[in-house]
């Protein structure tokens, strides 16, 4: 039985896979200009005409890559953080992880002019780290409990909201515009620079995710049991939120707080394939990447010419969904 289940999740996995590869052919095909499928394959080849690869593979190419590295990393960093905190519920948004990615680099722009666009996911990501380890260290107490990790998330969510914001404003005017686009969660504009400062992140930090998978299953059972069966809980716990934050940080670095994935591509993986975390998460990863294609695609064609930032449309799905769970598991609980 067991074996026909992850023969049936790699079906899915695979399946989804070139799914999402269609759906890139499809983002970048289309546009202010669109191509037919063929030409953009030949572009990708290199084999086309020189005005059509500019569009393709210079300004479209890293954008469809960015999304997909994006979605991917905040899937994931949702699924591992869900699974430490024992909560469905829980996203990076929940520890004050974005919230302190976007302060530092709301910090960043407004300070220092004529940036290197190569910090801005390092001081992310230091941001991010930043607000995890206070969030942890407020919430030692004998050890780590996920119920006052939440408590306290919330609250340092809620003060780099308002620092964000004191930033905004007290900064360059002329700056104004960039900062709240780029707090709206938007690829736009991404160019190959970013897809060099992003990638290692995402490559490393996903297979680790991946191989350290066992120990969400385990915790899955509770602290008793998993301590039980041998785990080290709290360095377990440690390093998995070392690895979301991570993913959250590089992530909110190059598109700013695209909300939501986090919390709406776990749950559709643990609903396609179960709730064994070597499954959840590269599933989840994936259904993410499809996600961002997805609102990053509304966002260029639904409203031409005007350019929708995707955490728009991240916000409005997922914000209802929250929602929705909240619902169900007060009814169920």
């Amino acid at each position: 039985m067991h074996k026909g289940k992850t023969q049936k999740a790699v079906l899915i996995l695979a399946g989804l896979s070139l799914a999402m590869l269609a759906l890139a052919i499809v983002c970048l095909s289309v546009g202010g200009t669109s191509f037919p499928f063929k030409e953009t394959l030949l572009s990708l080849v290199g084999k086309n005409e020189e005005a059509s690869n500019l569009i393709i593979i210079q300004f479209r190419l890293p954008r469809i890559l960015a999304a997909i590295l994006i979605g991917a990393a905040l899937a994931v960093a949702g699924a591992v953080l869900q699974g430490v905190i024992r909560n469905p519920l829980a996203s990076p948004d929940l520890l004050g992880v974005t919230g302190g990615a976007s302060v530092a680099v709301v910090a960043f722009m407004t300070l220092f002019t004529g940036y290197s666009i190569h910090w801005v996911p390092v001081i992310a990501v230091a941001g991010a780290f930043l607000t995890a380890a206070t969030n942890y260290a407020l919430a030692w107490k004998n050890g780590i409990s996920p119920f006052r990790l939440v408590l306290i998330g919330i609250g340092i969510s809620t003060a780099m909201g308002a620092l964000t914001m004191f930033l905004l404003i007290s900064g360059p005017a002329y700056l104004a515009p960039q900062v709240l686009n780029w707090m709206t969660g938007s690829i736009y504009g991404t160019n190959w620079k970013y897809i060099e400062v992003l990638w290692p992140w995402v490559a490393v930090f996903i297979p680790l995710s991946i191989l350290y998978a066992k120990e969400l299953n385990v915790q899955s059972l509770g602290e008793a049991t998993a301590v039980g069966l041998g785990s080290r809980l709290q360095l377990s716990r440690m390093v998995l939120l070392f690895y979301s934050v991570a993913l959250a940080g590089a992530s909110v670095g190059v598109a700013g707080t695209i909300s939501f994935i986090g919390l709406l591509a776990p749950h559709m993986a643990r609903r396609l394939v179960g709730h064994s975390y070597k499954l959840v998460i590269p599933v989840s990863a994936v259904l993410g990447a499809m996600i961002l294609l997805l609102a990053d695609l509304a966002g260029r064609m639904l409203f031409l010419p005007l350019d929708i930032p995707a955490g728009v449309f991240t916000a409005g799905i997922g914000a209802p969904f929250f929602m929705y769970l909240l619902f169900k598991r007060k009814a169920a609980g």
